[in-house]
């Protein structure tokens, strides 16, 4: 869905946004970047400053913060690409290191929160049977794959991703597949793996983990308190991640059934989900701001090396 129009089989659906919605678009991403920069580092600088081992959790923490570094880092061109309405001036090889990088920065994001999602659920679950899983060399290990895994997966993107010059002189940074099975096979692939899959792990896990804190029981006020904000937390990041993630992935699907005729969608349907898929890539890249809000700073843990390390500083 790059450029400024949509189409269907049958009939051509133009649609030309309101001019402010770029330059509206242009700040949101460059706030969204500084905030998560700022952050993403904050966490860890403190992790890795603070004098004590990081555990498999942090270990698992830190590596979904250094994730969203690669999206940060290429959002100001993507920002810039933006409010030229859609217009490349970087070049070839900024057009594919740019968009490498952001979809590496979604397959690590996605897989450090499933790594998240089963190591609370060993923590809370099983906190001594299953103890040896949790080791920070394990930990470290299944980060090294995540990363390794996230290039591999990225490589379509790095070998069939564009610059394209078009009949009226636009420049474009597009994908460009040899052939319509290529497309629907990268397309099919990248669905599944960076959505419905860690999508299931993560929900799977997490009411898991909810169902066996509700049903565990508990004994003196201190440690009911600290299960239910265990609980409430699993919730609350749970439903952050649905709501951030399930529009824009949606918005794929709908593409690729469209794509392979299962759908046949209207002019007014296409139109509709032009004006919401820019917003629903907003709303994914939000992630990065809200992750290290959810994951880490509320943690009581994370507070108290805070405090330890600005006495250090004094």
């Amino acid at each position: 869905m790059d450029g400024n129009q949509t189409k269907t089989n049958a009939s051509l659906c133009l649609y030309w946004p309101i001019e402010w919605h770029y330059l509206a678009s242009y700040w949101y991403i460059l706030v969204i970047c500084v905030l998560g920069i700022v952050f993403n580092v904050f966490v860890l600088t403190v992790l890795c400053l603070h004098k004590k081992a990081c555990t498999a959790a942090e270990i698992y923490l830190s590596n979904l913060a250094a994730a969203d570094l690669p999206l940060l880092s290429a959002l100001p061109f993507w920002a810039q690409y933006v409010v030229k309405v859609f217009e490349w001036p970087f070049g070839r090889g900024l057009c594919k290191m740019v968009n490498v990088f952001m979809i590496m920065s979604g397959y690590c994001s996605i897989y450090s929160l499933v790594l998240i999602s089963i190591d609370r659920y060993l923590a809370l679950v099983f906190p001594l049977s299953h103890e040896r899983l949790r080791r920070p060399l394990l930990a470290k290990v299944g980060c090294l794959v995540v990363w390794v895994l996230s290039f591999v997966l990225s490589v379509p993107d790095l070998i069939y991703r564009d610059v394209k010059i078009y009949s009226d002189n636009s420049t474009v940074c597009t994908i460009n597949y040899p052939n319509y099975a290529t497309e629907m096979g990268c397309e099919i692939m990248q669905i599944m793996l960076i959505f419905i899959i860690p999508i299931f792990i993560i929900s799977f896990y997490s009411l898991k983990t909810f169902q066996a804190l509700r049903n565990r029981p508990i004994e003196g006020v201190s440690v009911q308190k600290r299960a239910k904000k265990a609980t409430l937390l699993i919730v609350a990041a749970l439903l952050v991640f649905l709501i951030c993630w399930i529009p824009f992935h949606m918005m794929v699907i709908i593409y690729i059934l469209e794509n392979v005729n299962v759908l046949m969608l209207t002019c007014n349907t296409l139109i509709f989900m032009y004006v919401w898929y820019p917003i629903s890539m907003y709303l994914k890249i939000f992630t990065s701001v809200l992750n290290p809000i959810l994951y880490v700073f509320v943690g009581k843990n994370f507070r108290k090396k805070v405090k330890e390390i600005s006495k250090c500083q004094k």
